[in-house]
């Protein structure tokens, strides 16, 4: 680092250590030492930092610079729409043409008939407004009973109050008493136990027994990812998300697909309910609705529920302030263009076949590596001391080690150690990610697995 930027870092990280509370962080490690990257520059899968070193990006920041870094097409978009008009509302019945343009095109590629949208400014917001929208849709209804949300334990579903409550991991759940009392945890991916197998050794908890003990008119929605993020990556057996829509028609309650992550090609399709041929009644959407460009939002439901609320007459008491912001909307647009222009989703696919490869080579080759998992470019592994017996190391910080091991070898990879015994770490590179550049994190990765070792 030059003499010039390491004054301009250090004068930096102490204005950050002083003025910002940041996300996701230790606050009072973080008022200690500081930041630790500040980014200068992204290009492809690849960030730069202040000091000139250059690290794969290999879980696409947030899981949602799925087009990569630095692209020219997004800042010119953005440009264009900002000089014509950077912001005007959405709000009063008023409109514009990026919205609109986008919302259409949006409606060409979700499944079904899941054909008009509600903007918001993230995910947080979007699976927020789902609940209302869903609430509201069975009081316009008349069933004003139905207000019951059930989401699975090990999602989740953002820091709102209430998508903090619906997330199934208990530190998000006891930060700051976040607590709906109309949300409620269930079991994840009990598939026998959807399809009413009562006799299951695990049925009390399932979504099923759930609706049963508060009664289906007390239901108003179920949320769930179709492969759990945050909470690990979890893909969910076969069978499963055909389960919950089926016990969802079942009862008549509406089935919310959280695509935050999943959406817009990360999985290898458009969406991830497309893996298994599902349609649900609401997609949440964002991250990779502009690929992280700009924050961008919506909750795309179907023409069933979006006719219902046309016979409301009265004000719709929702909103945020950058709901169909334009500038956001261009972007997406453009963004989208680009997936399938350059056929992204074709090569999360295909890669996501690499990526598999090359975890299955650590599996074999580490005694402490298991339960490989991927779908396209959103991928997992948990390190435990016995994968074969189910034993997690009861004190070591496996998969925290293993990432700042990489971190060390210039990529950024993400742990999940949240409860006890758990440790799994995520790959999720940009879309955009080639075969060479699969097998060097699959070799960084390596070599970090096996600094680990060298431990025990």
């Amino acid at each position: 680092m030059s003499q010039q930027n390491e004054a301009l870092f250090n004068e930096l990280s102490g204005l950050d250590k002083k003025h910002i509370i940041h996300p996701s962080t230790n606050p009072k490690l973080h008022s200690e030492i500081g930041p630790k990257l500040i980014f200068e520059s992204g290009e492809g899968i690849y960030l730069k930092d202040m000091g000139g070193k250059t690290y794969i990006d290999g879980v696409s920041m947030l899981w949602n610079v799925n087009v990569g870094h630095g692209v020219k097409e997004l800042a010119e978009a953005a440009y264009e729409q900002m000089t014509k008009a950077a912001y005007t509302t959405t709000f009063y019945g008023y409109s514009n043409e990026a919205s609109v343009r986008l919302a259409e095109k949006i409606a060409k590629v979700t499944p079904g008939d899941l054909n008009a949208i509600f903007y918001t400014s993230g995910g947080s917001e979007s699976n927020d407004t789902a609940f209302k929208l869903s609430r509201s849709y069975w009081d316009i209804k008349g069933k004003k009973d139905k207000k019951l949300i059930i989401s699975l334990r090990r999602g989740y579903h953002g820091v709102t109050i209430a998508t903090q409550r619906a997330t199934g991991i208990d530190a998000y759940r006891e930060f700051s008493g976040s607590g709906d009392p109309n949300i409620v945890n269930a079991k994840p991916h009990m598939t026998e136990c959807e399809l009413g197998d009562k006799s299951h050794p695990e049925y009390e908890g399932s979504i099923r027994s759930i609706i049963e003990r508060e009664g289906a008119d007390k239901v108003a929605a179920v949320i769930v990812e179709p492969i759990q993020g945050a909470g690990g990556v979890h893909v969910p057996p076969e069978g499963y998300l055909k389960a919950v829509r089926a016990l969802c028609d079942e009862f008549d309650i509406h089935m919310i697909a959280d695509e935050i992550i999943c959406g817009f090609g990360r999985t290898g399709k458009m969406f991830g309910v497309d893996h298994w041929d599902v349609v649900p009644d609401f997609i949440c959407a964002a991250k990779g609705m502009t690929s992280g460009y700009v924050q961008l939002g919506g909750v795309i439901m179907r023409e069933e529920i979006r006719d219902t609320f046309f016979t409301y007459d009265g004000m719709l008491p929702h909103g945020f302030t950058y709901s169909g912001h334009p500038t956001a909307c261009a972007v997406g647009l453009k963004n989208l263009e680009i997936l399938e222009r350059d056929g992204l989703i074709e090569n999360a696919a295909a890669m996501g076949e690499e990526l598999q490869k090359g975890l299955n080579y650590l599996e074999d080759k580490y005694s402490f590596v298991g339960n490989t998992r991927s779908r396209g470019l959103l991928a997992g592994f948990d390190l435990m001391e016995d994968p074969a017996a189910g034993k997690p190391f009861e004190t070591i910080k496996a998969a925290a080690t293993v990432v700042e091991e990489a971190y060390k070898r210039e990529l950024l990879i993400r742990p999940f150690d949240f409860t006890p015994g758990m440790n799994i770490v995520a790959i999720a590179p940009p879309l955009i990610v080639q075969k060479d550049e699969v097998e060097k994190i699959i070799a960084i990765v390596d070599d970090a697995l096996g600094a680990f070792a060298k431990t025990l």
